[in-house]
């Protein structure tokens, strides 16, 4: 039987990392010392005394429950980071208070409420989800299996030294750790090009020419006769949603065994592909079945992987619930939203008139910077500076791995630390004061350079998309905090209070 095969390796992009990741693992574990160096690297971390002995986590560690779903003090303190983070859509950065961990905490359960009321409401059911989580199972899963075959083989996509060596001297700009990557690519890519032709006569794939005609007709209608007014020139997703039948979807063009691909299948795989990158011989048998061929990848691969049983492992399940979640959050806050009355022009006007600070333009500090490892350090510092010392020769002594130089920051930059740099003026040194730093919060020393106000803007039409802007994110806020509450009343919650009495993301170790 004659296989359809490209000369380059037949799986995507995103699988030949997952060589890579084997590849590199093993070969950090084969090259680690004696003794404690040669322990997984999860054995080698400090023991975690909320963990048990699974690894799982601890009863001590949940800081509230809702249905099914637990929130973690990590996941809290995470989340309430990210509330801090300053939001570029912020202009004054004059009125904003840190949030504390219980109404932090009460919003991740409202979010689990959404979740919940959404699979209620059978949204995990829409075609267009159903259609997303399991592109993204079946992903998640031939990855697995790829995983499982690499870590099966993994002697036959090692380099040899000599390989690297020829590799390098090939190319004297290439440095050991690429040599060795381009070659395990070359490899992973032989490998499971071998794998794909193992499982394509294994599963024993049978191909209905003679429905491939009909899809040539098919996708010239869809092409040249859309039902609907269309301004491309090439078929949407929507064409292959409305105006095939449900029989024509059916059509099988592959069987194999343990499943089939049909002609909404084909369809998707070229939806799938940017329309400029589309073949442009559709109209014959040969294109027909060349982007069968591209089709079948996925299903075939995932029915060898279901096989083995993949499809049950705990890991996947997990993530395919999380993706889950992510849908039915992201749906529920679309459904909600729709409600959001879209605000008149006049009202447009009267929002403009009112917050007419908010719409300045180039209000700016331009600032140098200390950052200090803590508030000891911040204070010692500031000390140095107070008694004379050049801030370049202080920030080179206490902060020699900081080579950012004066950079301009904005209120939207520096979020509910803006107030604490606005108060300065040109000249002044400022601090220990507190920033975000290399994702975190950390102290600083600053020296003001530069102080623009900003310059107020006149009303103008052009501003009219802006301002809506503005007013329908307040509006959507208010409408969800509402929606929020009606859900913390609707599901029965629990919060643990004396596991995050002491959380303060502000108070810098």
């Amino acid at each position: 039987m004659k296989l359809f095969f490209a000369k380059r390796a037949w799986f995507p992009i995103w699988l030949s990392t997952v060589i890579l990741f084997v590849c590199v693992a093993r070969a950090s574990a084969s090259g680690q010392a004696t003794g404690e160096a040669k322990q997984p690297a999860a054995a080698r971390q400090k023991p975690n005394a909320q963990a048990d002995a699974s690894g799982a986590a601890a009863p001590s560690t949940v800081v509230a429950r809702i249905g099914d779903y637990t929130i973690t003090r990590e996941e809290l303190e995470q989340r309430q980071m990210r509330e801090l983070y300053p939001n570029d859509y912020d202009t004054t950065g004059e009125d904003i208070e840190p949030v504390d961990a219980r109404t932090v905490l009460l919003k991740m359960i409202a979010e689990k409420a959404m979740m919940i009321e959404g699979r209620e409401k059978g949204y995990l059911k829409k075609e267009d989800n159903r259609a997303l989580i399991n592109k993204f199972m079946e992903r998640k899963l031939v990855g697995l299996l790829v995983q499982r075959h690499v870590e099966a083989n993994e002697d036959k996509i090692a380099a040899t030294e000599d390989e690297i060596k020829q590799k390098m001297l090939a190319d004297p700009n290439v440095t050991r750790e690429r040599a060795q990557a381009a070659i395990q690519r070359v490899k992973g890519s032989r490998l499971l090009d071998q794998y794909y032709g193992q499982i394509y006569r294994k599963r024993n794939v049978k191909k209905l020419t003679q429905n491939f005609p009909k899809v040539v007709a098919i996708h010239q209608r869809l092409m040249t006769q859309p039902k609907k007014p269309r301004k491309v020139n090439f078929i949407r997703t929507w064409q292959m949603k409305e105006e095939l039948t449900q029989s024509e979807k059916d059509m099988v063009l592959i069987q194999f065994t343990g499943g089939k691909v049909t002609l909404k299948d084909w369809f998707q795989t070229l939806c799938d592909i940017v329309p400029p990158r589309r073949p442009r011989n559709l109209n014959t048998v040969t294109g027909v079945q060349q982007l069968l061929d591209r089709a079948l990848r996925m299903p075939l691969l995932v029915a060898e992987a279901k096989s083995l049983g993949l499809d049950q492992d705990e890991g996947l399940l997990k993530e395919v619930r999380e993706y889950e979640d992510r849908r039915l959050l992201s749906e529920a806050r679309v459904a909600k939203q729709k409600e959001t009355k879209e605000p008149t022009p006049e009202e447009i006007t009267a929002y403009f008139n009112k917050n007419q600070k908010a719409f300045e333009t180039g209000k700016n500090l331009k600032i140098d910077v200390i950052w200090c490892k803590d508030l000891a350090t911040a204070r010692k510092v500031k000390a140095a500076l107070d008694g004379g010392k050049d801030f370049e020769a202080v920030k080179e002594e206490y902060s020699p791995d900081e080579t950012r130089k004066p950079f301009n920051t904005y209120p939207g930059s520096e979020g509910l630390f803006w107030k604490d740099l606005w108060v300065g003026e040109p000249n002044d040194v400022l601090g220990p004061l507190k920033g975000f730093h290399n994702q975190a919060i950390a102290w600083r020393i600053v020296k003001i350079l530069e102080k623009n106000p900003g310059k107020p803007r006149e009303y103008s039409s052009n501003m009219d998309g802006q301002i809506k802007s503005k007013i329908m994110s307040e509006r959507n806020e208010v409408l969800m905090d509402q929606y929020s509450k009606e859900l913390l009343e609707k599901y029965s919650y629990q919060i643990y209070a004396d596991r995050i009495k002491d959380i303060d993301p502000l108070n810098i170790p």
